[in-house]
């Protein structure tokens, strides 16, 4: 699952649809922050679901040109976590017992990273454990496998709530994997975070 309903206000424009990889300014994208999200995710996936917003018209193409669903918040104002309810509510109605979630507003992270949580969730099950969630420097990041047990839970909390109070009320049930891997912390919120994001990008590819 796909977290993509934000406003994009410091950005100026949908952070989904950000061209990446990264191209010279005149030259058209090969793919964007959305699509990329998606492709990385839907190896290990039976279906990705996408959380849209306002934006929702505006990304639906991009999304199932990729072969993914849509999902519509109808309250995106109310928050990240509201849309995070929406999608995980989508994911019980579809008879999915897990969700891997990722935000959209960052580049993919490798698949040998997403192969290890996903084999440590396999396992975490039999030590009464919920969820997985990757971490780096001691950073916690995206993308996160959460079980059934932690869906209701995050299902039953309140509107009001965010993802990071439920995660510390249920750390007992939460295995916190080591990866190496750094794009798991990246997110990008302004377009000189952008700018820095694809220079590094290029830099790196010239190497």
């Amino acid at each position: 699952m796909i977290l993509a309903a934000g406003d994009s206000t410091r950005m100026g424009t949908d952070k989904a649809l950000l061209p990446w990889p990264p191209v010279p300014s005149g030259h058209p994208a090969v793919g964007t922050f959305l699509s990329a999200a998606i492709e990385s995710l839907s190896p290990f996936s039976e279906v990705v679901i996408v959380v849209g917003g306002k934006n929702s018209a505006l990304i639906a193409p991009f999304v199932y040109a990729a072969g993914a669903s849509l999902v519509v918040n109808p309250e995106p104002e109310r928050g990240q976590f509201s849309s995070l309810q929406v999608g995980l509510q989508e994911v019980l109605s579809r008879g999915r017992d897990a969700s891997l979630v990722t935000l959209v507003d960052r580049p993919p992270i490798q698949a040998r990273t997403v192969t290890l949580l996903c084999d440590a969730f396999s396992s975490a099950l039999e030590r009464w454990k919920w969820a997985v969630i990757p971490e780096t420097a001691g950073k916690h990041g995206h993308p996160i496998v959460l079980g059934r047990e932690m869906i209701e839970v995050f299902l039953k909390a309140p509107p009001t709530a965010s993802a990071r109070e439920i995660e510390h009320q249920y750390e007992d049930h939460i295995e916190y994997v080591t990866v190496d891997d750094t794009a798991i912390t990246v997110n990008v919120n302004t377009p000189e975070e952008y700018s820095a994001l694809s220079a590094s990008r290029s830099t790196s590819s010239a190497d």
